[in-house]
């Protein structure tokens, strides 16, 4: 009975590649099982979808049971034609391994040329609009996401992430125009309008909010005022404290010069739109030669010395002035509502930030309730500019990727991209495999043993056994070489302790303990098992656990 409603895989592989020299061939151990009847999958189904398929099934079995059993057969062909449209949906929205997000094809020059094109001295109160480079989300029940610019209000600060991020999400940012003088406690309700509206189209969904600098302050505003509201907060280095800041103490100064006088000192227009040096430095590319490099800075910073003429000019004292007493209002509003935040709240600190000063990030992290921390040291304090940071990797690598009030690591999954791929085994973590050597032996059905993964089968679901000979170092190498022949992603049933753990003390950025569920892993236990199995996945156990990778000769398991 338990056989006939258990899942098993296709194939069973026992593990035991040969790391350190490729002459030495240690053949995978293959066993055939019998193949089983599969339960019907729900992937890629939204909760709603979910819900009602839940619900059609308690009708069928109540009403119409004499005829269910009949035509078993039937309804088992018919579940498993649904379940293979869509497979093939979600390969054709693009959301296969290795994926191309489009991270990397739009630069801090774009960044410019937006904001050429957007009316910075426009009238009108703050207004949303949608990035149309990616075009819709590529996944069913994508949650919102809403950006809340910096102190400068443009909005246009995410665009080297809207490609990638409207993949998966609802992209929405906000304009506040530069003559636009809505105070703290009006642009919360503006906020607030949004966010409700969002809330009762999809209760069940939630909303997520990135904010830079001052956006910070909003989103951790908002959270504090609707507690009710399942909310998820990136907060790329918030603006929380402002009093600690030299702006705090320069303010009474700028208040007496002439409300005219156009904002034209690098200084001071650098808490508008950062330093112009630094951000021509980040739009330069990795391993270029020294003629390239200074040829790419050239073009850069020639490219934004007419638009902080322009933008100068489009700046008068009072704007200025008036934007640095809204954040200094809306530290003021934050801090003193930090303890009512439920939300969900991830922190991007950068090292080098010059607004707000280091340390911050840790005192919000020791205020909050739900606070995750990830630290950038050697970037700028325009993080979102950065060319080599992904926000969706970062999210991603965070666990907080979610459609539903509860994180589900089997159907909330998002395979890696094809720009993650690249980063993670060509770059992080090329050297261990180096030094590793590994070497992939697989075994025919004929008993040959060739070189690669042409053994293992190309569908799943297939379990893959193996063991702590060497600690489970080969299991980056074994991910790489699964992705890379078979476009598979390997789910490798983990230790709890790679989810439970508090590894923010760590101040790293992107650690091992995010790499493991950006591709594929899932704490260990028989129900995420067998939902694996069900969606024929490829799945790595150790059994044993940590307990087997540490005896002796001598000692039993």
């Amino acid at each position: 009975m338990l056989s006939s409603i258990l899942a098993p895989p296709t194939a069973l592989f026992l593990l035991q590649p040969s790391l350190f020299s490729p002459h030495v061939r240690m053949p995978l151990l293959t066993m055939s099982i019998v193949h089983h009847t599969v339960l019907p999958s729900v992937a890629g189904a939204g909760p709603r979808r979910r819900h009602a398929g839940r619900l059609s099934l308690l009708r069928a079995s109540s009403t119409e049971a004499p005829a269910a059993a009949a035509s078993g057969e039937e309804g088992q062909a018919a579940d498993r034609k649904r379940a293979t449209r869509r497979t093939k949906k979600v390969q054709e929205l693009g959301l296969e391994p290795l994926y191309d997000d489009g991270f990397g094809e739009a630069t801090v020059k774009d960044y410019f040329d937006a904001l050429r094109a957007m009316p910075l001295d426009g009238g009108g109160p703050p207004r949303w609009f949608c990035p149309v480079e990616g075009g819709p989300p590529a996944v069913d029940g994508a949650p919102p996401l809403l950006f809340l610019p910096g102190i400068d209000g443009v909005g246009m600060e995410l665009i080297l992430q809207h490609k990638s991020l409207g993949k998966v999400f609802e992209v929405r940012c906000l304009h506040i125009p530069v003559n636009d003088r809505t105070p703290y406690e009006g642009l919360l309700l503006i906020l607030e309008e949004s966010i409700k509206y969002e809330h009762n189209l999809s209760p069940n969904r939630p909303i997520y909010i990135t904010g830079d600098c001052f956006g910070g302050c909003l989103a951790l505003s908002l959270a504090a005022r609707n507690p009710e509201i399942d909310l998820v907060l990136v907060l790329v280095n918030p603006a929380t404290s402002f009093a600690k800041t030299p702006l705090q103490a320069i303010l009474p100064l700028l208040e007496m010069v002439p409300s005219n006088f156009p904002v034209t000192v690098p200084h001071l227009l650098r808490y508008l739109i950062g330093d112009p040096l630094k951000m021509a430095m980040v739009s330069i590319q990795n391993n270029t030669s020294p003629q390239d490099t200074l040829q790419s800075f050239s073009d850069s910073l020639a490219s934004m010395i007419p638009l902080l003429s322009e933008f100068g000019h489009i700046i008068q004292m009072d704007t200025l002035v008036w934007k640095l007493n809204l954040l200094k209002s809306g530290a003021d509003y934050t801090n003193s509502h930090l303890h009512a935040v439920q939300a969900e709240v991830l922190i991007l600190a950068s090292g080098n930030d010059n607004l707000p000063p280091s340390g911050e990030a840790d005192q919000l992290f020791k205020t909050l309730k739900s606070c995750k921390v990830r630290y950038f040291r050697t970037s700028s304090e325009r993080l979102l500019m950065e060319g080599s940071f992904n926000l969706l990797t970062v999210i991603k690598g965070a666990s907080m990727y979610r459609q539903g009030k509860q994180r589900d690591v089997v159907t909330d999954f998002l395979p890696p991209t094809l720009s993650e791929f690249k980063r993670t085994f060509g770059e992080d973590f090329k050297p261990l495999h180096h030094l590793l050597s590994p070497v992939m032996l697989s075994t025919l059905r004929n008993g040959k043993i060739v070189r690669g993964l042409a053994g293992v089968p190309d569908k799943g679901p297939v379990l893959l056994v193996g063991y702590h000979q060497l600690l489970a170092m080969e299991i980056t190498s074994m991910a790489e070489e699964f992705l890379r022949e078979k476009k598979a992603v390997l789910r490798t049933l983990a230790h709890p302790v790679f989810f439970v753990g508090n590894f923010e003390i760590l101040r790293q950025e992107l650690s091992f303990f995010d790499v493991v569920p950006m591709y594929g892993g899932v704490q260990v236990s028989p129900i995420n098992t067998y939902r694996l199995f069900e969606r024929d996945e490829f799945v790595l156990l150790y059994p044993g656990g940590i307990r087997e990778a540490l005896h002796r000769k001598v000692l039993e398991i």
